[in-house]
């Protein structure tokens, strides 16, 4: 018997097409959804693995950070004065003195007021970081007592009598107006 070799003929359907079309956003989500409905039930091995991972999670977070430090701990704890006394008032303002003297030696503060100075406006941010620390330049003067505050007299202008001018006073004034002529 001879041996005929089986060919492959076109089928009933013809041949099979291919489309090149992309998957959109919604196919995409579609087929997702499906994959997920056809699970059922928990992972594979889940009652436990997932206790330990926890377990161990749980204790890295209640690790003390300090725990092998080598930072010396201090044997003897100092007193500190009261707040009200007249040495905590002298601690104060030795750290108020210390606080402006760094102030006045800001160098980024120093620049923007150099910028100020010439002219040059400011961002909104930069502006109210400026404002903000020369307010706090201005407290920890007035708390030390170097504040001295210009006492000039502010004459206020006093309420003009509001009186209705009438059309008449309003031509005269149009009238006179001189008008430069180039």
């Amino acid at each position: 018997m001879t041996r005929k070799k089986k060919a492959r003929k076109v089928g009933s359907e013809g041949p099979a097409q291919y489309s090149d079309r992309s998957l959109s956003h919604n196919d995409i989500a579609a087929l997702a959804a499906k994959r997920k409905n056809k699970r059922k039930g928990l992972k594979a091995g889940s009652r436990h693995s997932d206790g330990t991972v926890e377990q161990q999670r749980i204790a890295q977070q209640k690790r003390d950070p300090r725990l092998g430090s080598k930072t010396a701990v201090p044997l003897v704890v100092e007193q500190k004065p009261h707040p009200k006394s007249a040495a905590g008032k002298k601690v104060r303002r030795v750290s108020a003195e210390k606080e402006l003297e760094m102030l006045e030696n800001d160098a980024q503060l120093n620049v923007l007021i150099d910028r100020i100075e010439n002219g040059e406006k400011l961002g909104s941010g930069l502006q109210s970081y400026v404002d903000e620390k020369l307010d706090r330049i201005e407290v920890l003067m007035n708390q030390l007592g170097l504040f001295e505050e210009d006492e000039e007299p502010v004459e206020t202008e006093a309420p003009k009598k509001s009186k209705r001018r009438g059309d008449d006073d309003l031509l005269a004034e149009f009238e006179n107006v001189k008008f430069d002529q180039e």
